[in-house]
């Protein structure tokens, strides 16, 4: 039971430091408010509104994203207007703006003690091991009262933090669930939020990720259609076909044995580089970093690798940026004329973070192509985003953005 509730407590401090961050950004917001609330009376605050409300809906977006990592996901109400006239009569705009009071003050006196009580426990627990090296009119205890002159109160200061242990031990959950409820309660789509945009945007990735899974079979099957199974009817027929000759001309018979076997050792490359398409060995091998290394020394455009991602995603979440990468690196060779290309890759926020650049001639088009359909068609189907600069002359930017639930 002792062991459970260390767990227990050690992960609701880690929601409790998590939600600092999401905490002094949803201050900052609430300053940005309020300064644009107060500079509205004088006409100026109007040119900053959009930008204050972009800042409020990204702050309350990146909560969704947290406590979605810490429990069953959070379904927003759908974009909000940015633009002041609109978002005051907006509902969901409200439901963020009392959200981030609540946050922006309990959340984050919450979140600091989740930084404040371990440091104090280890402090005080650990004080009469080096007491003596400290001042001896220095404070003793991490309350800031208190000095110690003899053992007698060293060891009182030593059961003090004891008395955080158990704080830690018995009020932590409570407290990352009492962070947490404003989220959940004011975040999530409420009753009277319209969330058939957000049935309509699942009902396509939906159908996104159906039809990329449709066209990984028609690639496989035409694949082992059209190289593997041709090289093994090549090998049945050059067998069949020694085997008559063998008696009357062995050194024929050898020569075809010897073209069956070559045949078989093509077919067993085909039959390899299929397997690779599917979900690539190296990504088990070598992490995502390797593999995404080996994609740039293979391309013909000098690709530089920029890899930073701690610990590892769902397989499926780096076979998605693999195949992602390796197609735009393909599409950037073909067609861009590029002189060089970069690849970065970062992670953060339960988000993998895809940046892929090229200073090619640009002009891609978003609907055009079935490398940029198949690349969007694969991010879809992680319910991941897209968004593709390329302005004509170049440079090409396309920015992937997959939940990785890290």
């Amino acid at each position: 039971m002792t062991l459970d509730a260390a767990c227990a407590a050690l992960l609701a401090l880690r929601k409790l430091i998590s939600g600092l961050r999401t905490a002094l950004l949803a201050l900052a917001a609430l300053v940005w408010l309020a300064v644009t609330a107060v500079t509205c009376l004088a006409g100026v605050g109007l040119l900053i509104a959009p930008s204050a409300l972009h800042a409020l809906h990204a702050v309350a977006e990146r909560e969704r994203r947290r406590l979605a990592r810490w429990g069953p996901d959070l379904v927003g109400p759908g974009p909000a207007p940015t633009r002041l006239r609109a978002a005051l009569t907006d509902p969901t705009t409200r439901r963020e703006l009392r959200w981030l009071v609540s946050h922006a003050t309990l959340g984050l006196l919450l979140g600091a003690l989740g930084i404040y009580l371990p440091l104090s426990a280890v402090r005080d627990t650990t004080f009469p091991l080096w007491w003596k090296l400290g001042p001896p009119d220095a404070t003793s205890t991490s309350l800031g009262v208190g000095t110690a002159h003899s053992w007698p109160a060293a060891l009182s200061v030593a059961l003090l933090g004891l008395g955080w242990c158990a704080i830690i031990l018995g009020l932590s959950p409570t407290m990352a669930d009492l962070q947490a409820r404003a989220g959940r309660r004011l975040l999530s789509a409420g009753p009277d939020a319209d969330i058939s945009l957000r049935i309509a945007e699942l009902t396509a990735t939906r159908a996104a990720a159906l039809d990329a899974h449709a066209v990984e079979l028609r690639r496989i099957e035409r694949s082992l259609h059209d190289g593997t199974q041709n090289r093994l009817v090549a090998v049945t027929v050059l067998i069949g076909a020694s085997r008559r000759m063998v008696a009357r001309d062995p050194s024929g018979a050898d020569e075809l044995l010897e073209r069956a076997q070559s045949a078989a050792e093509q077919a067993l490359a085909e039959l390899r580089t299929v397997v690779r398409g599917i979900i690539p060995p190296v990504l088990a091998d070598r992490g995502l970093a390797g593999a995404l290394t080996g994609l740039a020394v293979s391309c013909p455009v000098p690709c530089r690798i920029d890899v930073e991602v701690p610990q590892r995603c769902a397989a499926s979440v780096e076979a998605t940026a693999y195949f992602v990468v390796a197609e735009a690196l393909t599409n950037i060779a073909k067609h861009s004329h590029a002189r060089t290309a970069a690849v970065t890759v970062r992670s953060g926020s339960g988000r993998l973070l895809l940046d892929i650049t090229d200073d090619g001639r640009g002009g891609v088009d978003e609907n055009g192509g079935s490398g940029i359909l198949g690349i969007s068609n694969r991010i879809a189907a992680h319910d991941g985003t897209l968004d593709i600069s390329s302005p004509a002359g170049g440079p090409t930017t396309l920015k992937v953005e997959l939940p990785c639930g890290s």
